[in-house]
């Protein structure tokens, strides 16, 4: 049986519903941070050409466009809701795919679940089985399609949102193939954006999510596609991967094993593959501002390194890159964040992160050779970004900003702040060694080396990005999290946080998309 027809089986069988709770919770709360980044991309006005478009399109009134208080067709919807959910970079990842998980399946599970008046359960399950396939589809080629100039999101959510439409339409198993098959056709996502600055990127996960639900549609109306779309000698891998696959990796322990379970939540709005580095630089700016010679590892590393956590730690993990929390009343279980104990107010508001990143004269910094391609390279651009997509590519800006700043925050990377002189300055002073490690990318350890004037150096490592499977954001770092992208404390973020917590209970959408709708307003309409 091919794999479309195996993966087809599974997803449109009990096994999604049927799911253990610690999977069933971990896709809620996956869902819930992606909620929270869409209406964090909503108040900020950063997904403005897909939603103009997506009103623009029109069609039946079919599923919510967050943000607008309209309705248009389920596709028109899902290219919003995608372009939301991705346009801060602040959504969630899955290392082992590299994929951007809940970008290419909440947008067609909550366009498809209104349209089809589907109740939370079923939608529940048609998220778990897109989760299972997004991820085992990009882990079963780990930077395959990076390598080959590809955006793995797009070229392997395109048939995870064709999954999850099939399953909310109830298309019988021959269909649901052959929406499958239609959807490859529709794979791509050039990441020739890194080359420019483009935003075209957080487009990505909106096309992938229209162009299943279309798939879909399509194979409703008659239209056929090839079972083999997945591993055909022109199919999925052949055309689009730059490595070899393992096929029996998309299908093998289906039911058994969960991929939804190792998904990253993000604590900065960044690339995910500088996300240890930037864990590793706050920890050397702990190590410098407490003057020890060395910074050691959170937990035990890969090389076996252990030490018992830090007060707060935890905590720490969880700590969401969004400067709107502050201290405000109200906001409870705030998580400390990367280089608190190095960040502090003296007179003139200056930090002691800044007084201290002044200090630096070299970061060496530690990469896996797949992310060097992404983040690190070319050199030159990489110290100066033109555009917030560039800044958030950019290793060497990136870290210079947290030793300058002590935190990277989706403030971090505001226009106006792109051409801060200190942060070029000390970008320029960022060095970067490839370093191989037998892992993905995304799952490498970080490892940096500042020198400071005088000569002194200190070192910070951690075995792996916080937020991961490995080093969990708490539930209180969750919701602090997904509060802040809400705009601060609110009646209906707390509703909307407890709604999709207990998804499964509700009888529909229609509270869950109103709720969304309204945060998701521009912050000059809200």
């Amino acid at each position: 049986m091919t794999v479309a027809r195996t993966l087809v089986a599974w997803a449109l069988g009990p096994g999604p519903a049927g799911a253990p709770e610690e999977v069933r919770e971990a896709a809620c709360r996956h869902l819930l941070d992606g909620f929270g980044t869409a209406v964090a991309g909503g108040r900020a006005g950063a997904a403005a050409p897909a939603i103009a478009v997506a009103r623009g399109l029109g069609g039946p009134p079919e599923s919510g466009i967050p943000g607008t208080g309209g309705r248009g067709s389920a596709v028109a919807a899902a290219l919003a809701t995608g372009t939301l959910v991705h346009a801060l970079d602040f959504d969630d990842t899955h290392a082992g795919g590299l994929v951007h998980a809940t970008a290419a399946v909440l947008p067609a599970a909550l366009a498809v679940g209104e349209q089809t008046g589907a109740s939370g359960a079923e939608t529940l399950a048609a998220a778990i089985a897109g989760y299972e396939t997004v991820c085992r589809l990009g882990a079963a080629a780990p930077h395959a399609f990076h390598a080959r100039g590809l955006h793995a999101t797009m070229a392997c959510g395109v048939l995870a949102a064709a999954v999850v439409a099939a399953r909310l339409m109830r298309l019988d198993p021959a269909t649901a193939v052959d929406a499958l098959g239609i959807a490859g056709s529709q794979a791509g996502g050039l990441l020739e954006f890194l080359s420019t600055g483009a935003s075209t990127k957080q487009l990505h996960p909106g096309l992938a999510s229209a162009s299943g639900i279309l798939a879909a549609r399509l194979a409703a109306a008659g239209a056929s596609g090839p079972d083999t779309v997945i591993e055909g000698p022109h199919g999925l891998y052949a055309a689009l991967a730059a490595r070899p696959a393992d096929i029996a990796r998309i299908t093998g322990g289906l039911g058994e094993t969960w991929e939804t379970t190792r998904i990253t939540v993000k604590p900065y709005p960044a690339c995910q593959l500088m996300h240890a580095t930037l864990d590793a630089a706050a920890d050397a700016l702990r190590a410098a501002a407490l003057g020890d010679k060395t910074a050691q590892p959170r937990t035990t590393s890969h090389d076996g390194e252990t030490r018992p956590p830090r007060p707060g730690e935890e905590a720490r993990a969880g700590r969401p890159g969004d400067e709107a929390r502050g201290d405000r009343p109200g906001v409870e279980a705030r998580a400390a964040r990367p280089g608190d104990e190095a960040r502090g107010d003296r007179p003139g508001g200056e930090t002691r992160a800044a007084r201290l990143g002044e200090e630096v004269v070299e970061v060496i910094a530690y990469v896996h050779p797949d992310s060097a391609s992404i983040v690190c390279e070319p050199a030159d651009r990489k110290v100066a970004p033109r555009t917030p997509y560039d800044a958030k590519f950019s290793l060497p800006w990136s870290v210079a900003a947290l030793l300058l700043d002590g935190e990277v925050t989706l403030g971090t990377y505001e226009p106006g702040r792109l051409r801060r002189h200190d942060v070029a300055a000390l970008a320029a002073r960022v060095r970067t060694e490839v370093t191989p490690f037998p892992g993905v990318a995304a799952d490498a350890p970080g490892h940096v080396r500042l020198r400071l004037a005088g000569g002194r150096e200190v070192e910070g490592r951690v075995p792996s990005s916080a937020g991961g499977p490995g080093n969990p954001l708490s539930e209180a770092a969750l919701l602090a999290k997904f509060t802040a992208n809400a705009g601060g404390p609110s009646p209906e973020a707390d509703e909307l946080a407890r709604r999709i917590h207990a998804l499964a209970a509700e009888p529909d959408l229609t509270a869950i998309a109103a709720l969304a709708d309204r945060l998701a307003a521009p912050e000059e309409n809200a």
